[in-house]
């Protein structure tokens, strides 16, 4: 039986007020008459020919009616304006879906795309959104939803929350699921025997009833539908908690609905592999392209109550849970002192998921509860306390966990993201200021704690062989410095943690040994727990540093400093501009690759000569012997890497995440040269220079970070 989608219809005393309610009636009932002869609209790639398949008992009939019908109406539009009751008004031809000067191969794929998504999509919300805007004509909007799809970044797929092929919704995650289903099926072929994990967080938009949890139930029945075991957890968990069941259940893959930091409308899609890392090339390419072969939605893709009635859903938590604090224990080295310590450590989860897991994170390690701030303690959709819910923005959105903190007499604030997958930290200074400390220096001090911990245990030097630590490209090279100096392997990849989570789960099986990765976006992984962040191991783990500290009657920053020392001062800036245009982000770079002629990179930013450049979109990088990088060709993403005569560093690079072109930059110095006071000077100085040559804000109309 093919399946049904139920169209919503202007009630019985309902009226058409205007031209285009006329033409959506007429669109309605075509599509309903082509669901009577049991016709289904197949996928295919953009601009390709619709094919349609016929039911064997139907008569003939075509989509083209319907491709006929607007285009027809395009025409009408061009020459007439509607009347209301307020008389005459001129029409925006570029506003209106059925008008305009559009070329025919355009109007073709918007027609498709909108007869699909009226056929398929049967959450009644996002259905009467598309109706919404054709009425109201919508043109632009309609293509930009409609005729462009998601693709894999570095977090998976992330977009707002609404309706359209190019946002995260009901049947946008139903056809990704059965993508990855059949991308799985090519792979595994016990998978009917392992079964896939699926967790969420606590996002949520009533005006489309799309949330975290039922796009989790939605992603478990396409798994369900298929006779495939499914370990949906029965609560919203922090991110690192599905890698994590992926490697202790053995399962093929796992899936987290989550958006991380983003801003509330948004929500993603994050798939990990067999090993626990998040999915790379070439396996995100292969789900795409499977993704594009199975766009109709399954019979029973939709029936969000399978998971509550099969008997091959499987709920993990506890089972999880469990193993993931005697794994987390492994962490603690300093266990009595955390039982004594008069610290206090005030704890926020920004609204999100991560109190109660970072609590029993606490107590594994024989601390205290932390104090959560009430406000921010539960999980809340809206994030209703914070502009912004991610951490990594600073003293501005930590306002109410310092204020609680000062009441408390605590002195460090721990901060995670809504998922739990990141951690800020700020910490009291003697002059009752407060110092967030940057991902950069964070990375520094758990980089020098872990290896502390590791050679207390391992007292001969032959053993650091085989020890390794990591870190992003765009992150601080601190821990390059200590390695040289201590002598273990340090390694870098590319930005984003399936890079390094995916290294690491090499070197492993290569049996090295890794102690530490980071990210300067805050991201922190300690040991290989898992194999992705993890904001609530990262929390207890600088609880303990601090409690270590605070015994030697040290500061967190009086440590930093201590490791500028010995390994070097590395001052470093990270910043953003906002961008929602994808071309201009585009012309930007392409000019940095054509600077004063095709193919030739700048010599010098302002003052600043450059020594050598590195273009991971392209693969070019002139410090190498054969101009060729290292590191992988990254061609779907943007990123420039300058090094200059002077010892500074600096990337520009668009967020694989986020509508924003960040900058990092920093500079390294040698130990023992300790005038931090001309270094950030220069620093400064090569940033406005950056900004002001490379950037162009006013003439690319970028928005500052506020």
């Amino acid at each position: 039986m093919w399946d049904r989608v139920e169209l919503s219809k202007p009630g019985a005393g309902d009226k058409c007020k205007d031209t285009n309610d006329m033409k959506l009636l007429t669109l309605r009932k075509k599509l309903i008459a082509m669901q009577m002869l049991e016709i289904r609209v197949e996928e295919c790639g953009p601009g390709k020919a619709q094919p349609v398949r016929q039911h064997p008992r139907s008569r003939r009939a075509d989509v083209s009616s319907i491709s006929s019908f607007i285009r027809n109406a395009n025409e009408e539009f061009k020459t007439k304006c509607w009347r209301n009751s307020m008389g005459d008004c001129t029409q925006d031809v570029n506003a209106n879906p059925l008008q305009g000067d559009t070329h025919r191969d355009g109007d073709q794929e918007l027609e498709r795309a909108l007869c699909q998504w009226l056929l398929w999509d049967q959450n009644p919300k996002t259905k009467a959104e598309i109706e919404k805007m054709l009425r109201d004509g919508k043109k632009k909007e309609l293509r930009d939803r409609l005729c462009c799809r998601m693709t894999f970044g570095t977090a998976g797929l992330r977009s707002s929350m609404g309706a359209g092929f190019s946002y995260i919704n009901d049947l946008t995650i139903i056809q990704s699921t059965q993508g990855l289903l059949k991308y799985l099926e090519k792979c595994f072929s016990d998978l009917k025997h392992r079964g896939v994990v699926i967790g969420y967080d606590t996002r949520g938009q009533e005006t489309t009833s799309c949330s975290s949890k039922r796009l989790a139930q939605l992603t478990a029945a396409v798994f369900l539908g298929k006779n495939i075991p499914v370990y949906l957890f029965s609560i919203y968990v922090p991110t690192p908690f599905v890698p994590y069941a992926v490697k202790q259940l053995h399962v093929a893959a796992g899936v987290m609905i989550t958006a991380s930091h983003n801003p509330k409308q948004d929500n993603g899609y994050k798939v990990y592999w067999e090993n626990g890392a998040q999915i790379g090339s070439p396996h995100d390419k292969r789900i795409l392209e499977h993704i594009e072969e199975s766009l109709e939605p399954w019979q029973e893709s939709w029936n969000v109550k399978l998971p509550d009635i099969s008997p091959l859903r499987h709920d993990p938590l506890d089972e999880v849970c469990t193993l993931y604090i005697e794994d987390l224990k492994k962490l603690c080295f300093y266990r009595e002192l955390n039982r004594k310590t008069p610290l206090k450590f005030v704890h926020t989860s920004f609204h999100g998921v991560g109190h109660e897991y970072v609590k029993s994170a606490f107590k594994a390690f024989g601390f205290a509860p932390p104090i959560p701030v009430p406000e921010q303690k539960d999980p809340d959709p809206e994030f209703s306390t914070v502009k912004c819910p991610n951490p990594e923005e600073g003293e501005c959105v930590l306002i109410l966990a310092i204020k609680l903190a000062e009441s408390e007499a605590a002195r460090i604030v721990l901060a995670t993201d809504p998922d739990a997958d990141r951690l800020a930290v700020a910490e009291q200074q003697e002059d009752e200021s407060w110092k967030v400390f940057s991902g950069n220096e964070l990375g520094a001090l758990l980089g020098w704690w872990m290896f502390k911990c590791w050679k207390d245990r391992h007292p001969d030097p032959a053993d650091v062989k085989d020890v390794y630590m990591l870190a992003t490209t765009v992150s601080s090279k601190i821990l390059q410095a200590i390695a040289i100096h201590e002598g273990f392997h340090f390694e870098e990849t590319l930005p984003g943690f399936k890079w390094i989570g995916n290294r690491i789960d090499a070197l492993l099986q290569n049996g090295k040994e890794v102690l530490f990765a980071f990210e300067e976006s805050i991201g922190f992984l300690c040991g290989t727990l898992v194999l992705d962040k993890d904001g609530v191991s990262a929390a207890v783990v600088v609880a303990e540093l601090a409690t270590y500290l605070e015994t030697r009657k040290l500061t967190i920053t009086d440590q930093l400093n201590n490791i500028y020392r010995t390994y070097g001062y590395h001052l470093s800036k990270t910043s953003y501009f906002k961008c929602y245009e994808p071309a201009t982000i585009k012309r930007m770079f392409d000019r940095l690759r054509n600077y004063e002629k095709d193919n030739q990179y700048p010599d010098h930013c302002g003052q600043f000569e450059i020594l050598y450049v590195r273009d991971v979109t392209t693969g070019y990088d002139n410090s190498q012997p054969n101009n060729k990088s290292v590191l992988p060709i990254s061609r779907s993403s943007q990123m420039i890497t300058f090094s200059f005569v002077n010892g500074c560093l600096a990337t520009l690079r668009a967020s694989g995440t986020e509508p924003k072109i960040k900058y990092y930059a920093e500079f390294c110095a040698p130990p023992g040269q300790s005038g931090t006071a001309y270094l950030a000077e220069e620093l400064n100085k090569l940033i406005d220079a950056m900004v002001k040559n490379f950037l162009e804000p006013e003439k690319n109309g970028l928005i500052a970070r506020l």
